[in-house]
């Protein structure tokens, strides 16, 4: 039996969710808590296997509640159940240990098995949601990559392969990567030196990072 616990300030929908999952005989609702910091106490208290938490709540939001509950006992399985898929909401949730993200006019069959999929293991992300965190990484990454060219005055290969040198990325995996020769990566990485005014790696991947 799967034990869940509701987290949402409004009790009219908390109360359709239960109903629906109260229709699985594999599940057993143990209560509604109404803010991130009753779900904190009641998960000290009742260990829950999985989590419904939505996000904007009074006293505690959902993402703080996700991180003090994962903090408490990582092996709860929380699902963020919300109307709002801004792709802020969304990363700071996954990050804070959050194991998936649903929103709220998911069918009823979908809610049962994501909650079953969430106590098996299984990061529960919608496509729609997926989409939302690809595009969110690939802004910060085109944001991170401007910062560099605008600071060191670097083309876009030399920024490619400055991210790569911050990422901890050797000469050859560089080279390979990129299918470059191994001398053309070095002239490109002696190039990124000069211009970042370092001398070694380890100061070019600290001076890198000090701008993303």
């Amino acid at each position: 039996m799967i034990k869940v616990l509701l987290v949402d300030d409004q009790m009219l929908l908390a109360e359709g969710i239960r109903s629906v999952l109260q229709t699985s005989e594999d599940i057993r609702v143990i209560g509604i808590a109404q803010d991130g910091a009753e779900a904190l106490e009641r998960c000290k208290k009742e260990a829950p296997d999985v989590v419904l938490m939505d996000i904007r709540m009074p006293n505690m939001n959902g993402v703080v509640a996700t991180k003090r509950i994962k903090e408490l006992n990582d092996g709860i399985k929380i699902i963020i159940l919300t109307t709002f898929d801004d792709s802020d909401y969304i990363l700071s949730a996954i990050n804070n240990g959050a194991s998936g993200y649903l929103l709220k006019d998911i069918g009823s069959t979908a809610l049962i098995d994501a909650v079953k999929n969430a106590y098996a293991g299984d990061t529960i992300l919608p496509a729609k949601i997926a989409r939302k965190i690809t595009d969110a990484a690939a802004m910060v990454a085109d944001d991170k990559q401007l910062k560099l060219k605008k600071a060191f005055n670097l083309s876009d290969r030399e920024v490619e392969i400055a991210m790569m040198i911050a990422d901890g990325f050797t000469n050859r995996q560089i080279a390979s990567a990129l299918k470059l020769t191994d001398g053309t990566a070095r002239n490109y990485i002696s190039a990124i030196y000069l211009k970042l005014g370092v001398d070694s790696r380890a100061a070019a991947a600290e001076k890198i990072k000090s701008k993303v």
